[in-house]
């Protein structure tokens, strides 16, 4: 059976800043990716909680990468293990390993895809939909095209190419609603 997908939170980025936080359940696993700043915390448990999860019951959280707007309510899961670039942690073990094609579960998967920052990863879940990658590649739909983080612009562009190659039927981005890839998709 696929894993399923639930945007918790749709995030953004002006005068303000919070991530987009999404769940991904398949069988026993249950995964928030990138718990990050938000308004309110019951912007993520209100969510959860209409879906019939505890915070306590999830499983994984994954970080595309390191900046507090995608990790600073990572807290909030006291029995999850925690997923980076380069290791799995959960209380005080940790597990060094290469994220690229790490499974957490059957349907759900990391790449690495450094662009944003040189660590990142996506999330790669095949779900009911098709293929679903939850990534900071793009902040929203529209991009930026040039992401004003990214400090290898080359590097950007290949990793976008890299996860667009994979035909996603969705991008969840960093700070927008999902959206399919189109012809005007910035690479």
């Amino acid at each position: 059976m696929p894993a399923a997908f639930h945007v918790l939170t749709t995030g953004y980025a002006h005068d303000r800043v919070a991530g987009t936080v999404t769940l991904l359940t398949e069988d026993d696993t249950v995964a928030v990716v990138d718990p990050g700043m938000v308004a309110d915390r019951r912007l993520i448990l209100g969510p959860l909680a209409e879906l019939g999860i505890e915070p306590r019951e999830v499983t994984d959280v994954v970080f595309s990468h390191h900046h507090p707007d995608h990790t600073l309510n990572a807290a909030l899961f006291p029995k999850a293990r925690f997923h980076d670039h380069m290791a799995v942690y959960r209380d005080d073990i940790w597990e060094d390993r290469d994220a690229d094609g790490y499974a957490i579960s059957p349907s759900i998967t990391l790449m690495t895809t450094p662009g944003h920052t040189p660590e990142d990863i996506s999330t790669l879940a095949t779900t009911d939909q098709g293929l679903v990658v939850l990534t900071h590649l793009w902040w929203s739909a529209e991009g930026p095209a040039d992401d004003p983080f990214a400090p290898d612009r080359d590097q950007l562009r290949a990793a976008r190419e890299k996860v667009l190659a994979l035909n996603p039927a969705l991008i969840v981005p960093g700070h927008g609603a999902p959206f399919a890839p189109s012809p005007t998709t910035p690479i």
